[in-house]
């Protein structure tokens, strides 16, 4: 995958949001961490009452669901800002999958590109790679 200068990468797994700006010349990948930004968390809905399901999730899951859509939040408000103008997203298939459900037609017309790994405890040098082979 060839990023633009300055492309925002958000990798995450539903437990932590990494972000990240190239800062290489095409071809060449070059990621720089940023800080990692306060999401507001999401609230729960009514199915951490009852009892777990495929209906009602766990606790663990209703977690992890909350803090997709918070990140998604956070991705929708920036991407309003004008604070990036291209995105890609590496997240596991099911958090990919939760995160799409959230995202909105501004962010939407941003995302360049989406991965569906488990990259969010990788160093940076692993993901630079696994983008260049993508």
């Amino acid at each position: 995958m060839i990023l633009a200068n300055g492309t925002l990468v958000a990798v995450t797994d539903g437990e932590k949001l990494r972000l990240f700006r190239n800062k290489g010349h095409e071809p060449r990948i070059d990621l720089v961490e940023l800080r990692e930004p306060a999401l507001q968390a999401a609230s729960t809905g009514s199915g951490g009452r009852h009892r777990s399901s495929t209906a009602n999730p766990d606790d663990s899951r209703l977690r992890e669901d909350d803090f997709v859509a918070a990140v998604a939040e956070y991705l929708n408000r920036e991407a309003l800002t004008e604070a990036f103008e291209h995105l890609v997203v590496i997240a596991d298939p099911r958090t990919l999958g939760e995160l799409r459900k959230h995202v909105q037609a501004t962010l939407k017309a941003k995302l360049v590109g989406e991965l569906g790994k488990d990259l969010a405890k990788h160093s940076v040098e692993a993901i630079e790679k696994t983008l260049a082979g993508a």
